[in-house]
């Protein structure tokens, strides 16, 4: 396999997960009768720009199919995270009614809402037509496409360029990584910026969150390899912060190359500046996370195995891609976790690719009186336990396992 930017032969694993289905892929009755597509789930370092990448095994259209179940708006912390930025971006840019503001996988316009409550004119770019169909109901134009550097040349063409592009959490999402970061130079105006969210590799890595790679993630971004490969494609990065969302995020700040309007911060050269101290430019920061990843797969099997064999009754909260990872990485099926509360509608009466355990809604939780709920996403523990705290009436606990097994 090659890298996906620069073209260099990949010789370096990061992490070898098996294989898995894809891991927004929930299965209904009917398929349930049926076989699943199972994929390699391998990560590669490349030694040369430092993208880390997955092997190439499952399509894009596949993954983010009309019926895709992510929808955004189910997390109470994730929504107030998009309305802050809203109000952060208008204020530091001057965004106005004067301005067009577009967000690339805009989801079930769960961010794109703040923007029109503001009366700042704007759409959105979402291929996925359930999500989308959501959107739209807000009141949201949405584009129902793949974007790309064509798509990006049609919407300048027909005047359409943006003072401010949003792509959160996109960024890991596109296999042709560097036709889809062309097309933001190609849509921004000349003073226009693009913001991307992404997890930091620095934090996957230090706080052992494996479980956080599957499929739909192509890639595993540090701001050393994403500034090379926007410097490739007509982006500079004049600003970079740190963010807690999804266990640690950046949040980049991108202009033309061919502008350069705004000044460089020294957060840019200051995060460059952490991660080399920290490795990320040498293939040894990378060895030692498979062990890792074994480590808390075996630890989360050992205190499932021994808690069923004392007779107490597990479930899971939150149907989420992560947790699908984490339960087909370890063998987990529904003799061990009985089912995953979830309060997403469109995954109530599904079932987890490839463990097919099956999703409930939460009052299912009230009614049985679990032992031990186990969170899978847990970059929403603090959410979650708020929002379960009534499990104490009989003495239920917490289970978290990343970075390490924890009991509250």
């Amino acid at each position: 396999m090659k890298c996906r930017h620069c073209g260099k032969e990949l010789t370096h694993t990061f992490i070898d997960l098996g294989s898995s289905p894809p891991s927004n892929s929930y299965l209904t009755e009917q398929s349930l009768k049926e076989p699943e597509k199972w994929y390699p789930l391998k990560v590669m370092v490349c030694d040369n720009c430092w993208l880390v990448q997955t092997e190439d095994f499952v399509g894009s259209s596949e993954m983010f199919s009309d019926d895709y179940a992510y929808f955004s708006s189910y997390s109470s912390t994730w929504l107030e995270h998009a309305r802050s930025y809203v109000d952060d971006m208008a204020a530091r840019f001057n965004l106005d009614s004067d301005s067009m503001v577009v967000e690339i996988a805009a989801n079930d316009g769960y961010l794109l809402q703040y923007v029109k409550q503001k009366k700042i004119p704007c759409y959105g770019i979402e291929p996925t037509h359930s999500t989308a169909l959501a959107a739209i109901e807000k009141g949201i134009k949405i584009i129902e496409e793949f974007f790309s550097e064509e798509k990006a040349k049609e919407l300048a063409e027909q005047g359409g360029q943006v003072d401010l592009t949003i792509a959160n959490n996109v960024l890991a999402h596109v296999p042709d990584i560097n036709d889809f970061v062309k097309g933001f130079s190609i849509l921004l105006k000349p003073m226009g910026v693009a913001t991307f969210e992404f997890p930091h590799l620095l934090n996957l890595v230090k706080q052992k969150q494996f479980d956080t790679i599957y499929h739909e993630h192509y890639s595993y971004l540090s701001l050393i390899s994403v500034r090379t490969i926007f410097e490739a494609n007509g982006l500079n990065i004049f600003d970079v912060e740190e963010i807690p969302t999804h266990g640690g995020s950046l949040r980049i700040y991108a202009q033309r190359a061919d502008t350069n309007h705004h000044p460089i911060s020294s957060n840019v050269k200051n995060l460059l500046k952490s991660e080399k101290q920290e490795g990320m430019n040498s293939v040894d920061f990378y060895t030692g996370f498979q062990q890792q990843a074994e480590k808390i797969k075996f630890d989360m099997l050992l205190f499932l195995l021994e808690a069923r064999k004392q007779g107490k009754k597990i479930v899971a909260y939150g149907a989420a891609a992560k947790g699908n990872t984490m339960l087909n990485y370890a063998g987990v099926h529904n003799d061990i976790l009985s089912y995953v509360v979830d309060m997403n509608p469109a995954k109530q009466g599904k079932y987890m690719p490839g463990s097919r355990v099956p999703i409930v809604e939460e009052e299912r939780l009230k009614h049985d009186k679990p032992d031990y709920v186990l969170i899978l996403p847990w970059n929403l523990k603090n959410e979650i336990t708020i929002q379960l705290d009534y499990i104490k009436e009989w003495d239920g606990k917490f289970v978290t396992v990343v970075p390490e097994m924890a009991l509250q």
